[in-house]
């Protein structure tokens, strides 16, 4: 059996390639109103509005490529089984390479049925058009998980992470449930490793911290990993 690499990544991981984040000082947040964007009460209020957010977000991602650190972990998989559990609704990491890929929050290149979660389209970086049905004849909505909703794929990702031999953790400070109870899921005896320009406190005693970006953070981790 190949040891099994467990990667949690966040939004710090897609920002080297370009792609805004939503809670820095500067993301998307601060330019849109969460209630406005991200709710189910959002889009049933402006369903317009909505989709015209996620429509500039998906077009983003079309002309956004993967990075080094994206390429770094999928190239992992010669030598070691590795999972990515993501917070990312982009699709960077399958297009660096990575063939096993959790999306906690989401994809952005799918959408699906307004009434039915489990009907789900691939859209690739195209628009949702107001207007556009399942085949429900419900309006097709963003496949993202909104603030309120449930996350469906949580109980899948504990058994990822409680299987892992490593845990990495990069581009994310786990301020975020239920996605950040996910670090104490891990077994005791199974490293972790902490990739984050800044030091999250609190919940991470055991861990091997290296306080540099994702690109620099990953190439650092994994040349010391091989060794």
């Amino acid at each position: 059996m190949k040891r099994h690499i467990v990667v949690l990544s966040g939004a710090g991981i897609s920002a080297e390639s370009g792609l805004a984040t939503f809670r820095d000082n500067d993301g998307l947040w601060e330019k849109h109103n969460v209630n406005d964007v991200a709710t189910p009460e959002a889009f049933q209020r402006d369903p317009g509005l909505v989709l015209r957010f996620y429509n500039e977000r998906r077009r983003q991602l079309a002309n956004t490529q993967p990075n080094r650190a994206h390429r770094l972990l999928a190239e992992l998989e010669r030598s070691y089984r590795v999972t990515i559990v993501t917070q990312n609704v982009d699709d960077l990491h399958e297009r660096g390479g990575s063939t096993q890929v959790l999306h906690l929050h989401g994809e952005l290149t799918k959408a699906r049925s307004s009434k039915n979660p489990r009907a789900i389209h691939t859209i690739g970086y195209r628009d949702i058009r107001l207007g556009e049905r399942s085949q429900d004849s419900s309006q097709l909505r963003p496949h993202i998980v909104w603030f309120g909703e449930e996350v469906p794929m949580l109980e899948v990702a504990i058994d990822i992470v409680r299987s892992a031999d490593d845990l990495l953790i990069v581009g994310t400070s786990l301020k975020v449930y239920p996605a950040a109870g996910l670090v104490h899921e891990v077994e005791r005896d199974v490293p972790i490793t902490v990739i984050n320009p800044v030091t999250p406190t609190g919940r991470f005693s055991r861990a091997r911290f290296i306080q540099k970006s994702a690109v620099e953070g990953v190439a650092e981790w994994v040349n010391s990993f091989k060794r």
